[in-house]
């Protein structure tokens, strides 16, 4: 295993809601990220995939600084980012770049293209000498497979793919080490979010990139990802090899996720069960006790309720090797291949 380039430990971060015009009272919180634990290696993939509002993206945000959590750390190479500021903080942003998520409102409309993947550039002049930048950002535009003449031309004069690669170029203009990507491909047409993965996939082996990949797709997620976490109310509740997480899901809720993957094979769509969980996801604003999958899940005992449980190897499965020994926060995991039969009946709402 490579060394770790970012270690995260117990992130939080609650946005406070508040009532009142002249005297604003708190009566409450919104609970985004509630304890993430996770693991970058060097020049792997991460993925990170959940239902929408889960927390990804302010997961990632926080992940480049760009949002301050209310409590835990996130250690780049063993410093610990979430305390520095000024200078030294600037450093780190230079090695630590995201790729957002819609291309149309991440590049400013009144910037030419030359002018937006060179602006890394004015804020780190470090990195370029004023004589060397358009040719960078030529190259640049090359790299991410852009005709290096349209550096003189304006965002809307490209197709939703065309800038995403603008983005992608713009992220790699500092040479940075990791690279957060906040589902970079979702709102591009499916042919056209193909050919932005392999061109990912291509600029993580040229220039030794580690990325973190959130997205909600998980047939994209694995195409990219050596290691996924699924994460459920601003939580991680499985995390392992994406082989582990696709053949021989653990919990409850990404079994869930898993069957309801499209399958082209009519024979293989036959045998596996669609799981339809009931209810809706619980706001964020009042967590249920215990394990936040409880109301929704077919498993749920007193015990659910009572104790969160801890992402780890469940102990009922450590006897076992494989696939199936990964870590999943469940009292009652189970190391059933997708498609498995069960029946989504909850015992405890």
């Amino acid at each position: 295993m490579a060394e770790a380039i970012v270690e995260v430990s117990g992130l939080v971060k609650h946005y406070p809601l508040t009532q009142g015009v002249l005297f604003r009272k708190q009566v409450g919180s919104v609970k985004a990220v509630d304890g993430v634990d996770l693991t970058l290696h060097r020049g792997e993939t991460l993925g990170i995939v959940g239902e929408s509002g889960c927390g990804k993206s302010t997961l990632a945000r926080m992940l480049v600084n760009l949002e301050r959590p209310t409590a835990g750390s996130i250690k780049y190479k063993g410093e610990d980012i979430t305390r520095l500021s000024g200078r030294a903080l600037k450093a780190v942003r230079r090695n630590i770049q995201m790729v957002f998520q819609d291309p149309y409102t991440s590049l400013n409309p009144r910037m030419t293209v030359g002018d937006i993947i060179g602006e890394p550039y004015e804020i780190h002049p470090e990195a370029a000498p004023k004589s060397e930048r358009r040719r960078k950002v030529q190259e640049l535009l090359d790299v991410v497979g852009l005709n290096p003449e349209y550096i003189n031309r304006y965002p809307h004069q490209f197709s939703g793919g065309q800038r995403q690669r603008i983005g992608i170029a713009r992220g790699l203009a500092l040479r940075p080490e990791v690279i957060v990507a906040d589902e970079p491909v979702s709102a591009l047409d499916v042919s056209v979010q193909a050919q932005v993965i392999n061109l990912m996939a291509g600029l993580q082996r040229e220039f030794d990139l580690s990325y973190v990949f959130i997205a909600h797709d998980l047939s994209i997620v694995r195409h990219i990802s050596d290691r996924v976490g699924v994460m459920y109310l601003g939580r991680i509740v499985e995390s392992g090899r994406d082989t582990e997480i696709y053949d021989h899901p653990t919990h409850p809720y990404t079994q869930a996720l898993l069957s309801a993957v499209p399958v082209p094979d009519p024979r293989a769509r036959e045998r596996r069960e669609r799981i339809i969980l009931s209810g809706d996801v619980p706001s964020p604003t009042n967590v249920p006790s215990g394990c936040r999958f409880r109301t929704r899940c077919w498993k749920a005992r007193e015990r659910c309720a009572e104790e969160v449980p801890v992402l780890a190897v469940p102990s009922r499965l450590q006897e076992l090797s494989g696939p199936a020994l990964h870590e999943s926060a469940c009292h009652f995991a189970e190391a059933a291949p997708v498609g498995h039969s069960r029946t989504n009946t909850p015992e405890l709402r």
